[in-house]
């Protein structure tokens, strides 16, 4: 006759781990979790431009800024065409470039400025002919630093040559190094 079960004993060895079995089943798809904190704002590491102006222009003011109605490149939108001036969204180093023809008889003396301080200037005396003349440098720019081009009216007509069908007139400038790198 088959008798009770006894006391349990005391727990034995661990013995050698087995091979693992096979995959469950995929359980049922979870409810949809809480919006999380908003992001930061994306940052890029690029900023560029290029814009031309088909118009001449005298200046008719002590200072005038010198506005462009050709845009080439444009990058995030860096570059205000209404404005005429450049707004620094990455800090970093950049390169400017300023390219005009001078008018026949008339000065050219334009400042490519920076936050309000001439940071160089492009100037031709009045001749019989015209010429280009261009002018470039690198600045190390700060957030919402701002670069653009005026026309500084002297003793003389100061005018800048340019016509409907091609363009005499360019300012571009690029990111060479961000400050983050």
């Amino acid at each position: 006759e088959k008798g009770d079960h006894g006391e349990r004993g005391p727990q034995g060895k661990v013995g050698k781990a087995g091979s693992a079995g096979r995959k469950g089943p995929v359980g049922f798809k979870g409810q949809k979790g809480s919006m999380g904190a908003p992001g930061e704002r994306a940052k890029t590491n690029y900023a560029a431009f290029s814009v031309g102006r088909k118009k001449p222009l005298h200046s008719n003011d002590y200072y005038q800024t010198l506005i462009f109605d050709t845009e080439y490149v444009n990058l995030y939108g860096h570059f205000n065409m209404f404005t005429g001036k450049f707004y620094c969204y990455v800090p970093g180093v950049y390169f400017f470039s300023l390219n005009v023809h001078t008018w026949n008889q008339k000065e050219t003396y334009l400042h490519i400025m920076h936050n309000g301080a001439e940071a160089a200037i492009l100037y031709a005396q009045a001749s019989d002919r015209s010429i280009m003349q261009s002018q470039s440098l690198m600045l190390e720019l700060q957030d919402q630093d701002e670069i653009w081009v005026r026309l500084f009216k002297g003793e003389r007509d100061n005018a800048v040559f340019s016509d409907e069908y091609d363009t005499y007139v360019t300012f571009s400038g690029y990111l060479v190094k961000p400050s983050s790198e």
